[in-house]
């Protein structure tokens, strides 16, 4: 039998390594900057065209490289960082397996400048496939510029395997802010389609953050600073009131590098177990410098996962420094046994204003809590909550409620066996009591209960509605309607309110603005990431403007990672949560039987966007089985 094993060419074993280095554009953008890193430059600029498919351009000002180098660094496991196995337990730069350039080099057309200070003349290397084109000297200022251009053009199944331009931007942003992030000290830049996205100069950690996420952070975080003998973590946590529906805010280096470590995240958020809503999420940006010896950093190519030789301990170390800076800044709630509480409630908060809960009641005016319009003449009705602003109801909505009530009857005997025997009984059945006890739909006037949940009396015996998952389902509908007709209503600010927002969020902004104008808003591009309120929804409330464009995109993003929705109905959800009432609202009687028509006139009464079943229904035969004898 003939010899059948043989080495695979070095083309064909490079193409296989990227498929496990380079997944994406946005791997390449991590394996680029990381070198520049190490190359020690002090300023990193990232060009992007068409999220990476046409060009990925990284160009520093670091030591650059000699002719050998240079062409050197296109070989597979060639590397300047370790030289025997003991550097693996060492290691302090961010590369090291010298897999980044050759893989690159295997799947896209790669231009390569770069000259060393005080050389006279640089070197310029272009290859395509892993086959070097063309190398000859050039002239180029100190450092390294390196182009990738039409990456996975020899692979098209994986090319085809790409996502959307959004989607690939996303990425290349997130693996740009965590390399930023983990190097304050240098500064970065990054361009996409001629478009400066980030400029971040050289400084220390809070003006790192500041730079990357907004001036909003600045009175958003508190301070973490502890050291033992052999670790230290520094950084910022953000307030409980900064916390979000969505991860991608919580960041962990190790010596410098970002790992994703789902045991350590466990620290952080177990300390804001009582302090945030469940499932939201703190932002944090925490750095742990640890002895390269007690670490494993080459578990996977990535090197984004890591290993500890004593992870219990540096979980409980960074537990504990997480609690102390809660509680160092008055951020967890304290008691004082020394004074009534009654009088100091809101001191537990600490005096920073952004530290107070933001929805503290005010009842300085009792008419500010009927937020939910309605349609009726009932003279309390103050206009802000749900109408028949859409349609009237239409016979193919209302057999919602036909069918509701074709419930049969309560059997004849089983009202017979209700018996009256006290004097006090026979007096309430003469008075009518009983009467009212079975008229049934006829007298169909709505209770709110805890002025969270609505009864009404129905033939059977009684439904139970969820006001804020019903009022989301008419808020929905109506929402998609007026998004198909172009038609939702805007009503105009006094005052346009300029918003600046953080560089992702402006990117994310600009690509669903159209579709957030098409709700009744009207926001305009102001330049860098500032946009321009000068109208709203006619059915949302004025005065927190910033808040609710900052929710809706919160929601939306939530929507696009967890449910995989398109962008119109990611928005109509989104918008639909916003200007529903919510649980705690009290409602009049023309308000809860407004809510009611509305919710049966939707063609799916049943259930909210999200899931929720709005509507239980009651039977006498199971409330009698309630009462029954046992």
């Amino acid at each position: 039998m003939a010899d059948i094993i043989q080495l695979l060419p070095d083309a064909l074993a490079n193409q296989i390594a990227a498929g496990e280095v380079i997944q994406r554009p946005a791997s390449a953008v991590k394996e680029l900057l990381e070198n520049s890193i190490d190359a020690g430059a002090t300023m990193v600029q990232l060009i992007v065209r068409d999220a990476g498919k046409t060009l990925l351009q990284v160009v520093d000002n670091g030591c650059g490289m000699s002719e050998t180098d240079a062409r050197m660094s296109f070989e597979r496991h060639a590397t300047s960082k370790i030289k025997k196995i003991d550097d693996l337990f060492a290691i302090r730069t961010m590369g090291f397996r010298g897999e980044a350039l050759a893989s690159i080099a295997a799947v896209a057309q790669v231009e390569l400048k770069t000259k060393q200070t005080g050389d006279t003349l640089g070197t310029y290397i272009r290859i395509e496939g892993s086959e070097v084109k063309q190398q000859e000297p050039c002239q180029c200022p100190d450092g390294t510029s390196l182009s990738i251009k039409n990456l996975f053009y020899n692979v098209p199944a994986r090319r085809n395997f790409l996502k959307s331009n959004p989607v690939e931007l996303k990425h290349i942003i997130e693996e740009f802010q965590r390399v930023a992030m983990a190097h304050p000290s240098v500064g970065f830049s990054l361009h996409h389609n001629e478009h400066e996205l980030f400029h971040l100069k050289a400084g220390n950690v809070k003006q790192r953050i500041v730079g990357m996420f907004g001036k909003g952070y600045d009175g958003r975080l508190v301070q973490v600073e502890e050291q033992v003998d052999f670790i230290r973590i520094y950084g910022f946590i953000g307030k409980p009131d900064s916390a979000k529906k969505t991860r991608g805010d919580q960041y962990f280096f190790i010596n410098n590098r970002y790992v994703r470590n789902n045991y350590l995240n466990h620290a952080v958020f177990v300390n804001y177990e009582d302090l945030i809503p469940r499932e939201h999420f703190p932002f944090f940006c925490l750095y742990i410098d640890i002895d390269p010896t007690r670490i494993d950093i080459n578990v996977h190519p990535t090197k984004q996962e890591i290993k500890f030789d004593d992870e219990r301990s540096v979980y409980g170390f960074v537990r504990v420094s997480v609690r102390h800076a809660l509680g160092k800044y008055s951020v967890t709630p304290s008691l004082d046994f020394n004074q009534e509480q009654g009088f100091n409630i809101l001191q537990a908060f600490g005096d920073d204003s952004q530290t107070k809960p933001r929805d503290w009641p005010k009842v300085d005016d009792p008419q500010q809590f009927r937020t939910v319009p309605s349609a009726g003449n009932d003279p309390s009705y103050t206009g802000s909550g749900p109408s028949h602003r859409d349609k009237p109801l239409q016979k193919s909505n209302r057999r919602h409620w036909e069918d509701l009530y074709d419930i049969p009857e309560i059997k004849k005997e089983t009202a017979d066996s209700i018996t009256f025997e006290s004097d006090f009984e026979r007096h309430e059945q003469v008075e009518g009591g009983t009467e009212r006890l079975f008229e049934g739909p006829a007298d169909r006037t709505p209770t709110q209960l805890h002025n969270r949940y609505i009864i009404s009396p129905i033939r059977s015996g009684f439904i139970l509605i969820d006001q804020q998952a019903a009022h989301e389902r008419i808020q929905y509908e109506h929402v998609l309607r007026h998004m198909a007709n172009r038609n939702q209503g805007s009503q105009q600010l006094l005052f346009p309110q300029t918003i600046e927002c953080a560089p992702q969020d402006a990117a994310l902004l600009r690509e669903v603005l159209p579709e957030i104008n098409a709700l009744g808003f009207d926001i305009q591009e102001f330049g860098n990431h500032d946009f321009v309120i000068h109208g709203m929804p006619a059915d949302l409330k004025g005065g927190n403007e910033q808040q609710i464009v900052e929710s809706l995109l919160e929601d939306y993003k939530n929507n696009l990672a967890v449910l995989k929705l398109d962008k119109r109905e990611s928005l109509a959800r989104s918008l639909a949560r916003q200007t529903s009432i919510k649980a705690g609202q009290s409602l009049t009687v023309t308000e809860m039987k407004t809510l009611i028509d509305e919710l049966f006139a939707c063609e799916q009464p049943y259930i909210a966007p999200g899931g929720r079943q709005t509507i239980s229904t009651f039977d006498f035969r199971e409330l009698d089985g309630r009462f029954s004898a046992r």
